[in-house]
């Protein structure tokens, strides 16, 4: 009797480890955070300013705003863990004007994913504190986009 619970137990420890890496992906409770997480981290690597642009304010408020979205996210410890720098890269084939259409795509991606309807009351505030900082980013990305446009 004691080695065939031994056997059982050695049994669910080996599919305890096997079944592990599978749920540190899991994205839990709020997997449309996370992944709105990844496209504001995305969003902000291509408003990031390249050596050979010239530095706009609005990039810099768009991109404060993002972080502000981003740091209302992990403050609800919906948290990845990844770093902020932590993105897809950014084409090195795409120009100014395409970068900042790009951003704005993902800003779009990143307030859909934070829109969608919250059961869960305390995280309402959080919502529209996000929702918030991604339509004031979105905002001064068409700043710069009409910026750069008008001095080309």
């Amino acid at each position: 009797m004691h080695k065939i619970m031994i056997r059982v137990l050695g049994t669910l420890a080996v599919a305890l480890c096997i079944s592990a890496p599978a749920l540190a992906d899991n994205p839990g409770k709020h997997p449309a955070y996370l992944h709105a997480l990844t496209d504001l981290r995305d969003a902000r690597a291509h408003l990031e300013h390249l050596s050979s642009d010239p530095v706009d304010r609005a990039e810099e408020h768009a991109i404060h705003s993002i972080d502000e979205a981003i740091g209302e996210i992990k403050r609800a410890a919906i948290d990845d863990g990844k770093d902020i720098r932590d993105h897809k890269p950014v084409d090195a084939h795409l120009g100014r004007t395409d970068r900042y259409h790009k951003a704005l795509e993902l800003l779009d991606k990143a307030q859909q994913d934070v829109s969608h309807e919250e059961d869960q009351a305390d995280t309402r505030g959080l919502q529209v504190r996000i929702i918030h900082h991604i339509e004031a980013a979105r905002h001064e990305v068409h700043r710069v986009i009409e910026a750069v446009l008008n001095h080309s």
